[in-house]
């Protein structure tokens, strides 16, 4: 199908995010094609753009021959209009391709309160949104991502998702619908084969779900012989053998993050019980400096970039880093004027090490003690202390720093107002650091931001049996928290609202029940939900009340440790008798220490070429 591209954009805000042709953006002779697959990221270019892992996988569908990947993002509501108004389907960006015409679309699951982009997506690409409705004439749904690790709020929208790392998975995948495409096999019987032979597919229409009188789940199990019952996240062994693409895309307009993103190393050693992704992604696995001085060459050469992101879940832990920021200084300096680290931790803070990040410019610097106290700080196993925040705080302001955010979290298990007044203590104890380093004075561009989070228990985690707060609850501690920061003209305090919230921690830790919702509440007209001017709570509370649901079945319900979960048929390859240990330790606040220096026996220990587990 052509489509009249053209006269979509005439009124339309921001044409670069739908036109494509970037630099080095892959075009390819369909004539030479055996599979086309769409990437699709449920949220805006701008945001879709600045996520690694789509850059990583487009180029590792892109470098398998006969395999020919495009993009596709969540339009913006003025495009939207214009396809439906004349009533075209949404296409990829490369070909302009109507995405119904596919072999694959594959959505990435970054984020609960994403899920209706996802439907609508599919809409506007005029593909049925139930696996149950497409047949061997639709594109096959595959799904993957953080959010996967609990698939079962999707599991009626996607006919395939996929566990763990996609670098070597997406490779078998590909190959196996050649060999079954060449043979006229159906999408059925790909789709078996794919789940008895590959490790970390996962089809939900392969497992029934059955309940409890009390709505708990009962029993999950496999339809067909030879699929697992466990499915099992696939996992990189060597990070220098992997894939990693040298030919970033370069976007057409600017995004949330434009620069280089080079990924350091992957996992978490310090065993936050809060941190879904500090257990997800386990083992530690890094990248040698040869092999990242490597590609970091590549990509300067490939992408006009001037700034660098070293990307990880905790970049300052990476073994080598000193050395690495000297050896990237000193062969960039002419055509670099950045580094930046995600965040930096506050027990291994050096202002040698920031400078050498912010060796322009002295912008803000960033640090996440989540607790107000030592108490609580212990119960979800943050290893800072107070007086790691007090000499961080003297150190960046002695050597001309300005600007410290903090970050916290509201919510979490066992917190009290005591936990509240250790927020507002280690605020105004900060801005005191500066008063005397200043004699007493305060530098007019001072500024201490206190940022606050809602906790949102999730799968995988210590805390995925713990309740969660309810929306007044929260309000009450925001409200709490913001009075006592009203008076002070240098620190200011932000917050998260509760809303989004509370329905995050429902499809966090819902089961499959919950897709009625989601279609529910998307036919109601929710999209972008993470979107605080789209949000619509009432349309949602609509939809769980016509589907008979009660959220707080999902949200503010403790769980019982023998209660199976929706999540219970997934093997991240962490034990739940380690997250039951440390969740027993968290209630007597006691802590763990960094799996570097003794194993806890989480039960990850795997083989790998590289890392330290």
């Amino acid at each position: 199908m052509s489509i009249n591209y053209r006269r979509l954009f005439d009124k339309v805000e921001k044409p670069g995010r739908y036109i494509g042709k970037e630099l080095n953006s892959v075009m390819k002779n369909t004539d030479d094609i055996d599979v086309r697959y769409v990437f699709a990221f449920p949220d805006l270019y701008e945001i879709g753009m600045s996520h690694l892992g789509m850059h990583i996988l487009y180029g590792v569908l892109n470098s398998i021959d006969g395999v020919w990947c495009e993009r596709v993002f969540s339009v913006a509501t003025d495009m939207e209009e214009r396809l439906r108004a004349n009533n075209l389907p949404l296409f990829s960006l490369e070909s302009r391709t109507p995405l119904h015409e596919f072999d694959f679309i594959g959505f990435t699951l970054q984020y609960e309160l994403s899920y209706t982009n996802i439907l609508n997506i599919m809409q506007l690409g005029k593909i049925p949104l139930r696996s149950s409705d497409r047949d061997e004439n639709h594109p096959i749904v595959m799904m993957g991502g953080p959010c996967a690790y609990n698939p079962e709020p999707l599991a009626d929208f996607a006919d395939m998702i996929l566990l763990g790392e996609g670098e070597e998975i997406m490779q078998e995948i590909m190959e196996l619908y050649k060999k079954h495409k060449k043979a006229n096999y159906s999408k059925k019987e790909f789709l078996l084969e794919a789940a008895k032979s590959i490790d970390g597919v996962y089809v939900p229409a392969f497992y029934s779900v059955s309940y409890n009188d009390d709505n708990t789940i009962k029993t999950v199990s496999p339809l067909h012989a030879d699929i697992p019952s466990k499915i099992k996240k696939r996992i990189i062994k060597d990070m220098d053998g992997a894939f990693y693409p040298e030919n970033l895309l370069v976007p057409n307009i600017e995004i949330v993050h434009g620069r280089i993103m080079l990924e350091i190393f992957r996992g978490c050693t310090r065993g936050c019980r809060f941190c879904q992704a500090g257990m997800i992604y386990r083992p530690i696995r890094e990248k040698s400096i040869e092999k990242l001085l490597e590609l970091a060459d590549k990509i300067f050469k490939a992408t006009g970039y001037e700034e660098m992101s070293l990307s990880s879940l905790s970049s300052s832990d990476y073994s080598k880093l000193g050395e690495l920021l000297d050896e990237l200084n000193d062969k960039h300096s002419s055509n670099m004027t950045s580094i930046s680290l995600p965040s930096l931790r506050l027990d291994n803070f050096s202002v040698e090490m920031a400078e050498k990040v912010q060796k322009v410019k002295k912008s803000g610097l960033t640090f996440a003690p989540e607790a107000g106290t030592q108490r609580l700080r212990d119960v979800i196993n943050k290893g800072v202390t107070n007086e790691d925040l007090m000499e961080t705080a003297h150190k960046a302001f002695s050597n001309g720093w300005n600007r410290i955010k903090l970050y916290y979290m509201i919510g979490l298990p066992t917190e009290t107002y005591e936990d509240l007044d250790g927020i507002v203590k280690m605020g105004y104890d900060t801005l005191n650091v500066h008063k005397t380093i200043n004699n007493g004075k305060i530098h007019p561009r001072t500024a201490i931001t206190m940022s606050s989070a809602c906790f949102v228990p999730k799968p995988f985690t210590p805390f995925q049996w713990m309740a969660q707060d309810d929306i007044e609850t929260l309000r009450d501690k925001q409200r709490y928290l913001k009075d006592k920061f009203r008076t002070s003209k240098n620190i200011s305090f932000n917050y998260h609202a509760p809303l989004t919230s509370s329905l995050e921690g429902v499809f966090a830790r819902g089961d499959r029940r919950l897709g009625a919702v989601i279609e529910a509440a998307f036919n109601k007209g929710c999209k972008f939900d993470g979107w605080d001017e789209f949000f619509s709570y009432n349309k949602w509370t609509e939809a769980f009340d016509e589907c008979n649901i009660d959220m707080n079945f999902y949200s503010t319900r403790k769980r019982e440790y023998d209660e199976i979960l929706p999540w219970d048929h997934i093997d991240c390859g962490v034990s739940k008798e380690f997250l039951i240990r440390e969740n027993e330790k968290a209630l007597k606040a006691e802590t763990s220490h960094d799996c570097r220096n003794g194993c806890l026996a989480c039960n990850i220990n795997v083989d790998i070429a590289r890392g330290l587990c």
